[in-house]
């Protein structure tokens, strides 16, 4: 049921000269004995220590973890928008000190992460508008891709305050998508919608990872969703947060609400990550 084999050694330290180490340069993401502190002194807050793993290309890997565990600081240093206190991370084989290049990142507040004076073409455009290398024919195709991709051809000239909340989230994915990513980073991506619209942003997600081919990887407070998702589930401790457990998530493909969640393997599994979670309290 677990793969536990995933030790510091295999997610693999720097070498000497600087790069990652051998065997794991290929890797779409390494973190190479990741911390990450706020403040100094007596008022520091160590949010995330030495976490050391990989995550390889087109994989769909969830993190989970106590609540404040760093789970978003852990994905908002993969984005580069956090710089770790001590180690590193490699994104497709090149040290990450600012936003890879072709990493997208999807938010739980979809509310805010939209322009709400913009239709949902111009919104899912809006990351290559200033793009000089994409001419403005292709720019529309790529949008009209996305859109079609999460479900939402037909709603182009609607602006986000006319959609209901699962459809504000489908922008938000599809302007990750218009992006072209390899690399796409969810935090809590369907925490704001209900249970019926989530289920259908799960299966969304795992359809354009395989027609996008892209690397996944998911933040969720949500167990079920976590081992529904993934194909490796990362358990992190509560803070500072360190790496409880890397569990391989082995149930039949295509996945499916009703059969997949009634499956004895998917049961075990989820049961193992709760355990897992509230042993780390």
């Amino acid at each position: 049921m677990t793969d536990t084999s995933l030790s510091r050694s295999s997610a693999g330290a720097a070498s000497a000269s600087g790069g990652p180490a051998a065997g794991v340069a290929t890797a779409a993401v390494l973190v190479d004995h990741v911390s990450h502190t706020y403040g100094r002194g007596d008022s520091a807050h160590h949010a995330i220590r030495d976490l050391a793993f990989s995550v390889q290309p087109k994989e769909f890997v969830s993190i989970v973890g106590p609540s404040g565990a760093g789970k978003t600081t852990l994905l908002r240093t993969l984005a580069g928008l956090l710089q770790p206190t001590e180690g590193a991370v490699w994104v497709n084989g090149v040290r990450n000190t600012g936003v890879p290049e072709g990493m997208a990142m999807v938010f739980q507040d979809y509310s805010r992460s939209l322009l709400p004076w913009l239709s949902v073409e111009r919104n899912v455009a809006f990351p290559l508008a200033g793009s000089h290398h994409v001419p403005k024919p292709e720019r529309r195709a790529i949008v009209a891709e996305a859109l079609e991709a999460v479900g939402l051809k037909g709603f182009e000239k609607r602006y986000p305050w006319q959609l209901s909340g699962g459809m504000q989230q489908r922008v938000a994915i599809a302007r990750a998508l218009a992006y072209r990513p390899k690399l796409l980073l969810m935090d809590e991506p369907f925490a704001s919608v209900d249970a019926q619209t989530r289920e259908g942003l799960e299966d969304l997600v795992l359809s354009i990872r395989d027609r996008y081919e892209m690397t996944i990887l998911f933040v969720t407070h949500d167990i079920d969703e976590s081992v529904y998702l993934a194909d490796r589930v990362l358990v992190l401790s509560r803070p500072p947060a360190t790496l409880v457990e890397d569990i391989r998530v082995v149930l039949a493909e295509p996945r499916d609400q009703i059969t997949t969640r009634e499956d004895p393997e998917f049961i075990q599994l989820r049961g193992h990550v709760a355990r897992l979670i509230h042993g780390s309290h």
